[in-house]
């Protein structure tokens, strides 16, 4: 049975945010909206994500992925970035250990953290050979984050057992790793362990749905963030300074979150495009073609969203 962690007041939170890689009307990568959303990432203090889903890794081609990095790396502050190493494959493909050890060695030679994007092959690993399979990523890079992600987001996800998580603490070069089962129990199992058997063990919560477990310990890298980058560092400056008001804020992006990941979970990209739009970062709500969208009708809900965040900052 999960036991509820104590709350962590006035600890000070490692965010990571995930950056949208926006489109414009005429379906082209809007470079020049994207440089704008890493500069906003990292005037706000917060760590760049790029090329993850946000960031429609799973659509880009490899010229394009490769030029995100480069925007990247341009772009970040002295904390660096990070960024996923994806490797694209089809159902039944037996496991490359070489395809996902170039994909994060292209990360890592752009200057960035390699994020370990999940994949069907690397998903269809026992336990024990997830493990293996991470130990072997850290035997080559010094430091790299791994990533449980559910298949609410891509219908390669899998959230590994509590065993096998351990086991990944064992690496000692994965620094940590993204959560993105959107369970708060889970969520709590993995504290739990990481307290007890590696404490400097990053948990970054990508539980868009509850973003409140930075108090129990998690960090974060968010999807969520993305829309609103300023409000969420100005979030984690209050909990750092035992402020109550970070209540007040937590609870409007939170209602951010909720809106965004309804069903289908992978359309609050184009609510991302459409909130960060409304908010004058980018031009267009464009999305790839392939792409899930929301309905027009979430506008007048974002841009009441976005007025609430304004007032209380």
């Amino acid at each position: 049975m999960t036991v509820t962690p104590a709350l962590r007041p006035g600890r000070t939170i490692l965010g990571i945010s995930a950056v949208l890689l926006p489109f414009t009307a005429d379906g082209d990568v809007d470079w020049k909206g994207f440089e704008t959303l890493i500069g906003d990432t990292v005037a706000a203090g917060l760590i760049p994500a790029v090329n993850m889903d946000t960031g429609y890794v799973q659509l880009l081609d490899p010229d394009t992925r490769a030029r995100v990095l480069e925007c990247a790396a341009r772009g970040c502050g002295p904390d660096g970035f990070v960024a996923g190493a994806f490797v694209g494959d089809e159902p039944g493909a037996p496991f490359a250990a070489d395809a996902h050890l170039d994909a994060l060695d292209a990360v890592a030679a752009a200057g960035g953290t390699p994020v370990v994007f999940p994949s069907y092959a690397l998903n269809s690993l026992d336990d024990a050979d997830w493990v293996a399979a991470h130990d072997a990523f850290g035997r080559r890079f010094d430091h790299f984050i791994g990533f449980e992600l559910g298949p609410m987001f891509v219908p390669y996800g899998r959230i590994y057992s509590l065993d096998a998580y351990e086991g990944l603490l064992g690496v000692a070069s994965c620094i940590g790793a993204k959560h993105s089962s959107l369970s708060r129990a889970a969520e709590w199992d993995r504290l739990a362990v990481r307290d007890r058997v590696r404490p400097d063990f990053h948990v970054f919560t990508g539980n868009d749905l509850a973003i409140d477990m930075v108090c129990y310990g998690s960090d974060y890298l968010l999807g969520l963030s993305a829309f609103a980058p300023a409000s969420f560092a100005e979030r984690d400056r209050r909990w750092a300074n035992d402020d109550r008001s970070f209540h007040e804020l937590n609870d409007l992006l939170q209602y951010l979150g909720a809106f965004a990941f309804r069903a289908p979970v992978p359309a609050y990209r184009h609510d991302a495009a459409l909130f960060l739009q409304l908010r004058g970062r980018i031009a267009s709500d464009a999305t790839p073609p392939d792409a899930p969208r929301r309905d027009e009708s979430d506008r007048a809900v974002l841009a009441d969203i976005a007025q609430r965040i304004d007032a209380i900052r």
